[in-house]
């Protein structure tokens, strides 16, 4: 019997899928929360940047003809290591994206699983250091805009407090443009332990507030911060802002109440990473 994962060699055209198997892990395109051990990535710089970080967690590559000039390293790796992958139609690839958004490839993928704050904390060293720490965010476009922007200013993780559900999703690792496979989930204990474990290993805590805050701009931020940024509708906690070493505003022009929490989160790793060649 003919299998329809059969590898085939990149060079030659891979058999079309019509109709289409029934995707085994469902599209998760949508809010990211769920504890499935497979996560469905859709958009190139996405499945490359997981392919590149992690080519073992490879499980099955869905591809438009078009792409496979630019996937071919791709390619030859699934045929060298039994990895199935097929050329499917436009609307194919619709289906199993959940989106129009795919740029003409997915992939599904073992979920990296969020590291334990202790784990973390031994690997990321004595030096300067910048994390966030993820009080109620849940948009997926916000996750993957976060990701984006921590990758590029050297964020060292998203710590998720206890109890969390938040996890990456194939929206916002699309969005995120390989982000998310340069930035690590870090899972918190408790918040009280959390806050122990931070401060023990030199980092100091700023809350983040839309207004009350000191300005960002003009206050003297440590070489290890930990910035905990609120909730997209309801902003952060009290009790937890209140519990942190520092509060921090932008200032703005008032014309708008404030910046949406990936824009705010790109203001402010963009002033932490201006001060390290203070």
């Amino acid at each position: 019997m003919n299998n329809p994962w059969n590898n085939r060699r990149p060079s030659a055209r891979p058999p079309r899928a019509t109709p289409l198997p029934r995707p085994e892990v469902p599209a998760t395109g949508g809010g990211g929360r769920g504890g499935s051990d497979e996560l469905r990535l859709y958009g190139l710089n996405a499945v490359l940047a997981a392919f590149e970080a992690r080519p073992q967690a490879l499980r099955k590559l869905y591809l438009l003809e078009a792409r496979i000039p630019r996937l071919q390293p791709l390619l030859k790796w699934c045929v060298a290591n039994r990895v199935g992958y097929r050329v499917v139609e436009d609307g194919d690839l619709n289906k199993l994206a959940g989106t129009t958004h795919h740029e003409g490839v997915v992939a599904d993928v073992l979920r990296a699983p969020a590291l334990p704050l202790a784990q973390w904390l031994e690997q990321v060293g004595d030096g300067p250091a910048l994390a966030l720490w993820l009080d109620g965010v849940g948009n997926p476009h916000n996750l993957g805009a976060i990701l984006r922007s921590a990758a590029h200013f050297g964020a060292k993780a998203l710590l998720l407090p206890a109890g969390s559900t938040l996890a990456l999703s194939g929206a916002a690792a699309r969005v995120a443009e390989g982000g998310a496979e340069a930035v690590p989930l870090v899972q918190l204990p408790e918040t009280a332990q959390a806050m122990a474990q931070l401060r023990a290993a030199g980092f100091g805590l700023a809350a983040t507030l839309v207004e009350g805050g000191d300005d960002v701009f003009r206050t003297s931020l440590p070489a290890r911060l930990v910035y905990v940024m609120g909730a997209e509708g309801e902003g952060m906690d009290r009790c937890l802002a209140g519990a942190c070493d520092l509060q921090v505003s932008i200032p703005g022009s008032g014309a708008v109440e404030s910046l949406n929490v990936a824009s705010a989160t790109a203001v402010l790793l963009a002033q932490w990473a201006s001060r390290r060649g203070d």
